[in-house]
């Protein structure tokens, strides 16, 4: 997937260099929203991330409470496929509270707000502006929106990316038998590790992850490999 809001990754590879150092919470909590959005509202959908949530996570990062976040839009396109995703990484459930709450007082008070302007809008006899609600239920079908939340259980980073980097992940899924588990850990650990490691310090790999679903609510896979690189290029190089 290629990253639209650059910055945040390197935020991410900064915390987690940081954390090496400063003994951080290990295995990280990162919740995605998965969404759909209908043609032609992408810059519209944009614009709803820059003044609804962007705000929000902006100031709890600042706070010390997400410790990065970013969307992505896929580069593989499916029919009926998630169009855009929007993730965040917090230390623990904490931490995933704070930023859900804070999502539902920035909404309560833009409707607030839009009421308010409505009101004056139809004293004046003026048709009133879309409201956020409105204009959100115009841009993505909000029946498709899906929330995944997993925990990082393997993880490794490099030095902040070039400023205007827009790096690219991608995502490997993978379903372990029954009981496996562990199993699939240790060995993954074993062979896989010290090459993406070796990839990280040739700067080749800007981070990496062996994640899990933390609140299962799919069957297709049990566990995925996330890496991200600064560009397409470096595909090659972990192939």
């Amino acid at each position: 997937m290629r990253k639209l809001i650059l910055g945040f990754l390197t935020v991410l590879l900064l915390c987690c260099a940081a954390a090496a150092q400063q003994a951080a919470p290990p295995q990280p909590l990162t919740f995605y929203y998965d969404y759909k959005v209908n043609p032609g509202k992408e810059e519209e959908f944009m614009n709803l991330v820059k003044t609804v949530g962007a705000p929000v996570r902006d100031k709890l990062m600042a706070d010390g409470v997400i410790l990065a976040w970013g969307l992505e839009t896929p580069i593989l396109r499916y029919p009926g496929g998630t169009t855009h995703l929007i993730w965040f990484t917090v230390a623990n459930y904490a931490g995933v509270e704070k930023v859900l709450d804070g999502m539902g007082a920035q909404l309560a008070k833009l409707a607030a707000e839009d009421a308010k302007a409505a009101d004056a809008a139809r004293a004046r006899k003026q048709q009133p502006a879309m409201s956020t609600a409105e204009r959100t239920r115009e841009v993505f079908d909000m029946s498709k929106t899906r929330d995944w939340l997993t925990r990082d259980l393997v993880s490794g980073f490099a030095q902040p990316p070039a400023a205007g980097t827009l790096p690219v992940t991608r995502y490997n899924f993978v379903k372990v038998k029954p009981g496996k588990g562990p199993d699939y850990r240790r060995a993954w650990e074993k062979y896989n590790k010290p090459v993406f490691d070796k990839l990280v310090a040739d700067g080749a790999v800007l981070a990496y992850g062996m994640a899990a679903e933390d609140v299962k609510t799919d069957g297709d896979f049990t566990h995925f490999i996330w890496i991200a690189t600064a560009n397409m290029a470096g595909g090659d190089k972990v192939k």
